[in-house]
């Protein structure tokens, strides 16, 4: 006869497994923040200070924070909606073109950072591609100040978010009842009125989510703006390799990376929220119809 493991041993068993996984974590990740965070709350003389902070949000290093939010705000602004028209594309599309569609959107990403800047480095020079183009098309003002400033950066690091946004509205798109909108159709609704009513509040939670995971995600990125931004557009990772490598500044470099991390977390936890409150209103929308 096959016996069946009792519940407290499976437990121990599984809280066995655990251990090693939980030790591996707090090395890797738990203990280098412990110590970041130590490291910007330590004086000159080794006593303890709130100076880094203080410094980091003030004066020109307030300026830098500051540009390093707006970037981002704008990276996840543009992605979505370059993001929901590709995404929204592909879920129409047949599974195997769809298939093919996510491929080609997908497989840049896997090719180094280091490349793709560079590619938008030639494509958006004073002689590059697009300069080109629109100086052939007699385009007004051309050729355009597209490298080593705001407007550079924001193209470079949303090429590099939009897979992301796609991949998560894309989903979210996915997963729309496409008869609520024939419904919809069938009742004699215009297709502006199915999009704004029906379409656009089903697949506000994966807006909502991919603009969030967009700005988290450029608020630390550091390549493709210090290399397209230059000297003239400084972010905040930029601002602390400057400080590490250049200056030997660690304790501010560290009150820097904190600052980064919470804003993180904030972003996470109101994404968390965002997400309880739909669990909330899905439930009680459940126990109204039933």
């Amino acid at each position: 006869m096959r016996t069946t493991p009792m519940p407290g041993h499976r437990s121990r068993v599984a809280l066995a497994n655990a251990v090693p996984v939980t030790l591996f974590l707090l090395l890797l990740f738990v203990y280098p923040i412990i110590g970041v965070l130590s490291l910007s709350l330590e004086g000159d003389s080794g006593g303890f200070t709130l100076h880094w902070y203080t410094d980091a949000l003030s004066g020109s290093n307030l300026s830098v924070l500051v540009s390093t939010l707006r970037i981002s705000a704008e990276t996840a602004a543009l992605s979505l909606l370059v993001g929901f028209v590709l995404a929204h594309a592909i879920a129409r599309m047949r599974p195997v073109f769809a298939a093919l569609a996510m491929l080609i959107v997908v497989v840049p990403h896997f090719i180094s950072a280091l490349v793709r800047t560079y590619g938008w480095i030639i494509m958006l020079g004073e002689h590059g591609l697009i300069n080109a183009l629109a100086t052939s098309l007699h385009a007004p003002g051309a050729p355009y100040d597209l490298l080593y400033n705001e407007t550079g950066v924001v193209i470079g690091t949303t090429s590099v978010m939009l897979p992301y946004t796609v991949l998560v509205l894309q989903n979210v798109m996915r997963g729309v009842d496409r008869r609520l909108l024939a419904a919809a159709a069938g009742f004699g609704a215009s297709r502006l009125t199915i999009f704004f009513r029906i379409y656009l509040p089903l697949v506000t939670p994966g807006i909502g989510t991919a603009g969030l995971l967009s700005f988290i995600l450029c608020l630390g990125y550091y390549i493709t703006p210090a290399l397209m931004g230059g000297s003239k557009q400084t972010v905040v990772a930029a601002l602390i390799d400057q400080q590490v490598m250049k200056q030997d500044q660690w304790n501010s470099a560290a009150a820097f990376g904190v600052i980064l991390l919470l804003l993180t977390f904030a972003g996470l936890g109101v994404l968390g929220l965002a997400g309880l409150r739909r669990k909330k209103t899905a439930a009680r929308g459940g126990g109204g119809s039933s």
